[in-house]
C-alpha cells in the first residue's frame, strides 16, 4: 500500500502582498520574513511533508503532532527547596493553545476540559496540581490578543464533536479575560448539550477569588 505524500508550499502573491507582517507572526514556524517591504519565504524546508488525508493544523503542521503522555505525579515543592527542573509536570497532552489543537484530538474524548487564559499559570503558582490530572485535558486561548471568533468556531466544534465531560474556565481577573467565559458559555449554548461548566478566577496576585 503506497501512502501519498504531499508538501504545502507557502505561496505568496507579491501584488497583493502589503507588508503588513500579519503572516509572519502567523506563520509558527518562523519560514516568512518581510523583505524589501515583501512577505518572502526564506526557508521552505519548514512547510513539512504530510499525509493526504491528515488535518492540517492552523501552524501548517500535520494533526500528527497531536501527542499524549502520560502524567507524571508528585507533591509540589517550595523554590527554595526544589532543584530547578525537578517539579513534575502533570500535562497529559501536546499542543495546548486552542488554535491549534483539533477538534477531535484523542486527549479531548470524555475529558475533563480545562480552558485557561493564558495569563494563569504565570500567575497561579498551584496550576499544575489544582488543575490538571487524570481525565482532564487543557486548552489555553487569550480573548483579548487571539482572534476570538476562531477560537469560538473551534470550541464550538471540540464541545460538538468530542462529548466533553465537564467545562472549566479559568481566567484572570481583569475585564477582557471574561471574554473566555462569553466564549465558553456560548459554545456550550451551540453544542446543544447539557455540559457542566464552572468559572474560576485568578487575580493578578495570583490568589484564587473564588470558584
Amino acid at each position: 500500500m503506497v501512502t501519498k505524500i504531499t508538501r504545502k508550499i507557502v505561496k505568496i502573491d507579491e501584488e497583493k502582498c502589503n507588508g503588513c507582517g500579519v503572516c509572519i507572526i502567523a506563520c509558527a514556524e518562523g519560514a516568512l520574513e518581510i523583505i524589501d517591504g515583501k512577505a518572502r519565504l526564506v526557508s521552505e524546508q519548514y512547510c513539512l511533508k504530510e499525509k493526504e488525508s491528515e488535518e492540517t493544523l492552523a501552524c501548517g503542521c500535520s494533526s500528527t503532532t497531536v501527542t499524549t503522555f502520560d502524567k507524571q505525579s508528585g507533591e509540589a515543592s517550595s523554590a527554595a527547596e526544589t532543584p530547578l527542573g525537578t517539579v513534575p509536570s502533570r500535562l497529559g497532552h501536546w499542543p495546548v493553545q486552542l488554535t491549534l489543537v483539533p477538534p477531535n484530538a484523542p486527549f479531548l474524548k470524555d475529558a475533563d476540559l480545562i480552558l485557561a487564559a493564558d495569563c494563569v499559570p504565570f500567575a497561579y503558582a498551584g496550576f499544575h496540581q489544582d488543575f490538571l490530572g487524570e481525565d482532564r485535558a487543557l486548552l489555553v486561548a487569550c480573548p483579548k490578543l487571539d482572534d476570538f471568533q476562531a477560537h469560538q468556531k473551534k470550541l464550538n466544534e471540540v464541545l460538538r464533536v468530542s462529548d466533553i465531560k465537564s467545562l472549566t474556565v479559568v481566567h484572570m481577573e481583569v475585564p477582557c479575560c471574561s471574554g473566555l467565559v462569553h466564549m465558553a458559555k456560548q459554545a456550550i449554548i451551540a453544542s446543544g448539550k447539557d455540559i457542566p461548566f464552572a468559572d474560576i478566577t485568578i487575580s493578578a496576585r495570583g490568589e484564587l477569588k473564588y470558584s
